[in-house]
């Protein structure tokens, strides 16, 4: 009786293992490709994400860059019997071509994706109606909740998943998370709100004065934060590959190189003013025009201004003579080594990917002695630089003699730790304090004597410079040698003058305005008073009313 029964409980043991055996092989064999397709549509049909890469916030934590999951269906066309039918179905419930769906459904497998990022209409339909061989499914990746705002700051993720300029590309190795569970979150200098108001006016130039693009940097010249880094035009990041002209997503700001124009002025007349040269007083009699080394130098439409005239009119009324005399002043060696002080020759080690010029051309002059390319630079033309380095150069004015780092990556938040950036200054100044404040007063002249009036605040000292400067052939792919008519426009100023809280370039490509005068410094009015209400900042002193 007690053998009976063992018997019957290894008889038993013996069946379950045979059904445990057949049903593996049927799984596992039969219909293994079943099996592991729907393993692959029910958690990611991509590359996944787990292991998350990390994500990119602004200042006040509005999100930049995260990952996301989204739903997807797809079908296996072995178990599907009325394939017409089904193929009709699903085209008109999910907007899918029926030809293209059915061509799917054909085929001899057992795993066809049909759509990705389900709404959530299409996905209740697919709840409601259960279709024989019809399943649904998650992927993860990368999505940018802004679109366009801030595209070519923030970059994208390819089909490789990895990541492409911007932020994706330069943090890429410190946000994916091969050699760490998850990748690290990178939280920004820059403000929502400032990068919303920049990029609105950027967008006011394209549509009222024709602007073909151009770029607004927000800076704290303090400490090299960046607030703003606009750029204009843009492009959504969600959907690159439809992006038809690549060159949209480099950042202007950082890696498009221009002349600057009459902006640059200041730099000029800072580096005489430091070496004992000139002072704000020194006067000059201006001629028009310059011949030099068999050249014309000549002022904006030949003007001649008349009378005895001091560096501070020289920059109020932007004579390009003028520069000229304070360069001739300092001498070409000296103008050239004050060049490179103010960091024009080098990067400017800001986080996020840069291209600076090789000013071949004034380099060759500098050992030819060729005197004509020192005269044109002194008013900012024949040399070129980016956007992000004149600010740089324009930061050591308004703050006091120093060259900073700029910077947009504030905190790097790992799960053990965060990690906040440092500012990084140059160990010797540039200019001292005393010719930064001379400067700048006479800066502050230019907007209340000058062409910048449009810039005024009431209640605020505000300091600036405007440059309207030709676009050379070669910088519009035009193989032909001189300038062309087309002009970038652009306006540099800080404020309070006197105690900085931010500095702003706005630099407008070809505008159908004359000068600068009539486009960027009306855009650096409108973005400095949002800041100063914005950041509630006290005034320098009381508007009679």
């Amino acid at each position: 009786m007690q053998q009976w029964r063992i018997n019957l409980i290894f008889g038993l043991l013996f069946v379950f293992g045979l059904v445990l055996v057949g049903k593996l092989f049927f799984i596992q064999v039969l219909h293994g490709d079943f099996y592991k397709a729907l393993a692959q549509g029910l958690y990611n049909v991509g590359e996944d994400l787990s292991g998350e890469r990390g994500e990119i916030f602004f200042k006040n934590q509005e999100p930049l860059a995260i990952n996301m999951e989204w739903p997807l269906v797809f079908a296996s066309p072995r178990l599907i019997e009325e394939k017409e039918k089904t193929a009709e179905i699903l085209a008109s419930a999910l907007g899918l071509n029926e030809t293209e769906v059915l061509e799917k459904l054909q085929r001899d497998n057992l795993y066809e994706l049909l759509k990705k990022k389900l709404s959530d209409e299409e996905v209740n339909f697919l709840e409601e109606n259960s279709l024989l061989g019809i399943y649904s499914g998650k992927e993860s990746g990368r999505y940018y909740p802004q679109e366009s705002f801030a595209s070519q700051l923030s970059g994208f993720l390819d089909a490789d998943k990895a990541g492409q300029y911007g932020l994706e590309g330069h943090y890429d190795e410190i946000l994916q998370e091969e050699k760490r569970r998850n990748g690290d979150n990178l939280v920004l200098s820059i403000d929502y709100s400032i990068q919303f108001m920049a990029e609105e006016l950027l967008k006011w130039a394209e549509e009222s004065l024709n602007a073909e693009g151009g770029e607004i940097i927000v800076i704290d010249p303090n400490s090299g934060r960046i607030l703003a880094l606009a750029n204009y035009p843009n492009f959504n990041p969600n959907q690159y590959s439809a992006v038809s002209d690549i060159d949209v997503f480099q950042n202007s700001a950082i890696q498009k190189i221009f002349e600057p124009g009459s902006v640059f002025k200041p730099i000029t007349m800072a580096a005489a003013m430091e070496e004992g040269k000139v002072t704000s007083q020194t006067t000059y009699f201006d001629q028009g025009c310059l011949e030099i080394s068999g050249y014309d130098v000549c002022n904006y439409k030949k003007r001649i201004y008349p009378g005895e005239l001091t560096m501070t009119n020289v920059l109020e009324k932007s004579i390009n003579t003028g520069a000229v005399f304070a360069e001739q002043q300092l001498g070409q060696e000296l103008f050239f080594e004050y060049i490179e002080k103010f960091g024009l020759f080098e990067k400017t080690g800001i986080d996020i990917q840069e291209t600076i010029p090789e000013n071949k051309e004034f380099h060759e002059a500098r050992e030819q002695g060729r005197e004509i390319n020192f005269a044109t630079a002194a008013f900012g033309q024949g040399i070129e630089m980016t956007p992000i380095q004149l600010v740089r150069a324009y930061s050591v004015i308004a703050n006091g003699g120093r060259l900073v780092r700029p910077y947009v990556v504030e905190k790097v938040v790992q799960k053990e730790k965060v990690i906040e950036v440092e500012p990084k200054f140059t160990l010797e100044s540039v200019i001292s304090p005393k010719t930064a404040s001379q400067i700048t007063a006479m800066m502050v002249s230019v907007v209340e004597n000058g062409f910048a009036k449009s810039a005024q605040i009431p209640g605020y000292y505000v300091a600036g410079k405007t440059g309207t400067a030709q676009i050379a052939f070669s910088a519009l792919g035009v193989a032909k040698s001189g300038y062309s008519d087309k002009t970038w426009q652009s306006f540099v100023g800080f404020a309070p003058a006197f105690n900085p809280q931010f500095l702003i370039l706005v630099k407008l490509n070809n505008p159908e305005t004359g000068t600068a005068e009539y486009s960027a410094v009306p855009i650096f009015h409108d973005l400095a008073k949002y800041i100063i209400d914005y950041y509630q900042i006290p005034p320098d002193y009381e508007v009679n009313k």
